[in-house]
């Protein structure tokens, strides 16, 4: 939003939410009708709303592109992270869309030249050409230092500057009133090709497909436009910007003004004096060094869409299922294909920074149905420990196994790869004992007594064991799980261990329940109970009238820069356990491995005080809260 909002600043149908698709409803219903029912066909008209939707999958294209080329830091402009503000300030960026979609239906109705379009005239082409580059380009620069005026930037232009680092659905994000200014800039073309009768389906399409990829090369924060082509042909300089040219406009504000041609920057001596420094620096730049890897891989089939790289707004809260994925079914099926077949490597998905660390998650590409299949085993292993050895290659110091990709059966909890490479200097964090630190300092302090439920992993084994010698009852429901227990817990505290009958049940309203609770399992519990999970996956919640816990989490720091989506099922400006595990051994020097069935967790008083020394705090969510 503008510093002090205009006339105009909001979209007409703004009050409708998501449902403000329903504009634009009316125009393909008719379209399409016109479409089966007249011959001739107007092909302009019905190419409408396919135009849109391809509009919309180009943009979705190119924010993809940008988020995964930043990640790694090669030819990235500018550093700075971005945050939750500026993606919620970005979601609406098809409002754009669906304004020039309603005014193409409607020019087409009314004026009788925009109608039986021939699919191509050269002279067309070459007449919105000649004047995009003359009066188009000439009246949007001095548009633009108009809006630069405190008068006009205060109301309007603001808005558009409130993302210094950009993205590149950053560039349609203005107030209606400016996207009313632009429209009348480039109809120029458009109009004087139809009003010479030269217009045609191609100079029309292409035209708005120009706009709308120079528009997204601008702001997408990497550089991609080669050198070779300003060598072979110098005047190109001043004919086509480049995304680092317009990225100086983001921060320095007074200068670079220019559309997509820097030929009146040069005139009016408003061209940045670093461009060209810029250009060639962001060019030359390599990959980050990375301190800290967080190895994680993607949950469901629709889990693709909630990736950073996905769809942006969606991946900026927690994961659940939407209506909308049922229509997106030939994609999720097509991404499963292909990691299945042809994913063979992790790839990076975001960077982050906190202190002096430079941060990634790599993604496995593989499903958790995948992980549980036993002939994918080895494949998984595989590709855990590539990723793993490249992150030795490339200087990492600490990488945390997230997930599924630590597990007894799979590889030990991760000792399979500390046998196999003895020497490699990348330290391998499971995060099992910041995962007990957090489940032990979830609990409220009166806390006396706990049933344990689910699969016995390490942690629980932990839990049990801290629980116990800080003298606080735990319950299980099974006679095995109470022997294997048994045998974990010190003998001087196994008094407090106990084998849970029907009769106690009322007494026991805190539960902590691992990977396996069956919904019988909940179902045993009385109403009012606390139900906390001790694996990193949500529990299914089968009871209203109980409070769900959130997996072991902890509530991110502000100097942790660059976070602006969420971590699968947790809430904003939040981390699982195990990434954080990972951040605080590099932090801390610790130079161990912390994974592998063999180590005893022991001390963490200390590695809790650590997480609470670098601003890491409890993730204490409403009881209202719910999973998807």
């Amino acid at each position: 939003m503008a510093t002090k909002p205009g006339i105009l600043t909001d979209w007409p149908w703004t009050p409708l939410g998501n449902f403000k698709y329903i504009v634009i409803a009316p125009w393909a219903v008719h379209s399409t009708y016109k479409f089966v029912t007249d011959d001739p066909v107007d092909l302009g008209y019905s190419l409408v709303l396919p135009f849109l939707l391809f509009r919309i999958l180009h943009n979705q294209v190119w924010i993809s592109l940008s988020r995964y080329y930043t990640t790694n830091g090669k030819r990235r402009i500018l550093d700075k992270g971005i945050d939750f503000n500026q993606v919620d300030r970005e979601t609406d960026w098809d409002d754009q869309i669906l304004f020039n979609g309603l005014l193409f239906y409607i020019g087409i109705q009314l004026l009788p030249q925009a109608k039986q379009l021939p699919l191509w005239r050269t002279d067309g082409v070459l007449m919105a050409a000649i004047l995009h580059a003359g009066p188009v380009e000439f009246l949007y620069y001095w548009l633009h230092k108009a809006l630069h005026h405190h008068f006009l930037y205060s109301r309007y232009h603001s808005h558009h500057h409130s993302s210094i680092v950009t993205e590149p659905i950053t560039s349609v994000i203005h107030p209606f009133a400016e996207h009313i200014a632009y429209f009348i800039l480039f109809s120029i073309p458009l109009m004087t090709t139809l009003l010479t009768k030269t217009a045609s389906i191609a100079s029309f399409a292409g035209y708005v497909i120009y706009i709308d990829f120079m528009n997204n090369m601008g702001h997408c924060n990497f550089e991609l436009v080669p050198k070779r082509l300003f060598h072979l042909f110098p005047p190109l300089k001043f004919l086509c910007y480049t995304p680092s040219f317009h990225s100086l406009h983001h921060t320095q504000f007074r200068t670079n003004y220019s559309l997509f041609m820097p030929l009146y920057d040069y005139i009016y001596g408003t061209m940045d004096k670093s461009s060209d420094t810029l250009y060639e620096k962001s060019l030359e730049r390599g990959e980050d060094k990375v301190d800290v890897v967080h190895l994680t891989h993607l949950t469901t089939p629709e889990s693709i869409y909630h990736l950073r790289i996905g769809l942006a707004s969606f991946a900026s809260y927690p994961f659940s299922y939407r209506w909308f994925m049922r229509l997106l079914w030939p994609f999720t099926s097509l991404s499963m294909l292909f990691t299945l077949f042809y994913a063979s490597s992790p790839f990076v998905a975001e960077r982050n920074s906190f202190e002096k660390l430079n941060l990634q998650s790599w993604i496995i590409p593989r499903y958790n149905l995948q992980y549980l299949l036993k002939w994918r085993k080895d494949a998984i292993n595989n590709m855990i420990e590539k990723a793993i050895l490249e992150a030795n290659k490339k200087g990492v110091k600490v990488l945390s196994l997230g997930l599924m990709n630590q597990g007894e059966e799979l590889n030990r909890n991760g000792e399979v790869y500390i046998d196999k490479h003895p020497e490699m200097k990348v330290r391998l964090v499971d995060g099992s004992r910041l995962s007990a630190a957090v489940v032990i300092n979830s609990l409220p302090k009166s806390t006396t007594k706990v049933v344990m439920t689910g699969n016995l992993t390490k942690v629980a084994y932990t839990i049990a064991s801290a629980l116990c010698q800080r003298g606080v009852q735990v319950s299980t429901l099974l006679p095995e799980k109470y022997e294997n227990l048994r045998s974990f817990v010190p003998q001087e505290c196994r008094d407090r261990l106990v084998l849970l009958t029907s009769e106690a049940l009322p007494s026991n309203k805190i539960w902590l329940m691992g990977e396996g609770t069956t919904r019988e399992e909940q179902e045993m519990a009385t109403k009012g109970t606390l139900f906390i999970p001790i694996s990193q996956f949500p529990l299914k919640q089968f009871r209203r009238d109980c409070t769900y816990h959130t997996p072991p989490a902890l509530i991110i720091p502000k100097s942790l820069v660059n976070i602006h989506s969420c971590e699968n099922w947790l809430p904003r400006k939040a981390m699982s356990a195990t990434r954080v595990a990972g951040i605080l051994h590099a932090l801390e020097g610790w130079e161990m491995h912390e994974c592998g069935t063999s180590i005893l967790l022991s001390d963490l008083d200390q590695v809790w005080e650590a997480c609470l020394s670098h601003g890491f705090q409890p993730l204490l969510l409403p009881h209202h809260f719910k999973y998807p």
